[in-house]
């Protein structure tokens, strides 16, 4: 009666875990429906080519425009200023957590920084609103601190956390005896640290540090605050930009449901759910790389 009262419970839980399994994927399956099905109205009439490469976004104009080309190019400049600035400290801060810090000072700083994880996002869009763009300003002699740079700067900071907590988890997975059979064959601690520790935590660290621009990639509330909001390809890094999700955050509540506009923003919205998914699969392609590369298994 008891073994058969074991097998129920779990078979029940089984089928309950694999319900939950299959309603993640059908979320996803439903947010693809649902960004292809409002976005294939605008390519019907706009060419792709004239959607994606255009360098005017003006959807409200007669007749409208919607080159999303300056969007795209906002992103990627902002991201990739704020990997500049989230890997070296994310990474860096991770090793010094693990390697070099000791127990009280890594019992204070690895709780400190997953708070900082915690932090809401318009938090740090206040901060570089009312703070950081107005010291930028005087400090440069730019014409306004709501720019590009502000905003890479805040997705640095936002995204360091993400990274530095991956990192480090990551590192604590390096088997001690690395460590050990590096020392006895005569390497010193550093040595030890960039030849043995860091390889062997690639996976981990790559990961951490893709998650980190998938972050800075879908960040809205920041950039909307941060940024400057110019629909218009900038020519410096201190020009005011607006990246795709500012865009989508600003303008959906006033396109018209069922217009062409409309639709545009759900292109929008498609094309970076497109970008982010191809970031999440080059994540697990480098991690499954580095695990076989060190005979981890797939």
């Amino acid at each position: 009666m008891k073994k058969q009262m074991v097998k129920i419970k779990e078979q029940i839980y089984k089928y309950i875990f694999t319900i939950l399994a299959f309603a993640s994927l059908a979320f996803l399956i439903g947010i693809m429906i649902t960004l292809f099905k409002e976005a294939i109205p605008l390519f019907t009439q706009v060419s792709f080519f004239k959607v994606f490469f255009g360098q005017f976004w003006y959807p409200t104009y007669d007749p409208p425009e919607f080159g999303i080309f300056p969007l795209v190019f906002a992103s990627v400049l902002v991201t990739i200023g704020a990997m500049l600035v989230c890997i070296p400290i994310g990474v860096g801060s991770a090793l010094y957590i693990h390697e070099i810090a000791g127990e009280k000072q890594r019992a204070f700083l690895k709780p400190m920084i997953e708070i900082l994880a915690a932090i809401p996002s318009i938090v740090y869009g206040f901060f570089g609103m009312v703070i950081i763009a107005p010291f930028l300003q005087q400090l440069l002699g730019i014409p306004t601190g709501l720019c590009a740079f502000t905003a890479s700067l805040m997705l640095g900071i936002m995204a360091t956390p993400t990274v530095c907590s991956i990192a480090e988890d990551a590192l604590s997975f390096v088997p001690r005896s690395f460590r050990e059979a590096s020392l006895a064959l005569g390497a010193n601690r550093w040595q030890t640290l960039i030849k043995v520790v860091v390889p062997a935590a690639g996976s981990g660290i790559s990961t951490a540090i893709i998650l980190g621009m998938s972050r800075a990639v879908g960040e809205t509330m920041t950039v909307l605050m941060v940024a400057g909001g110019a629909a218009t390809i900038s020519k410096s890094i201190f020009d005011p930009v607006r990246p795709m999700t500012s865009t989508i955050a600003a303008e959906m509540g006033e396109a018209v449901m069922g217009s062409l506009h409309f639709h545009a923003l759900f292109a929008i919205g498609l094309i970076l759910f497109l970008i982010t998914l191809l970031i999440n699969v080059a994540a697990e392609i480098v991690s499954r790389k580095f695990r076989l590369k060190l005979g981890l298994g797939r």
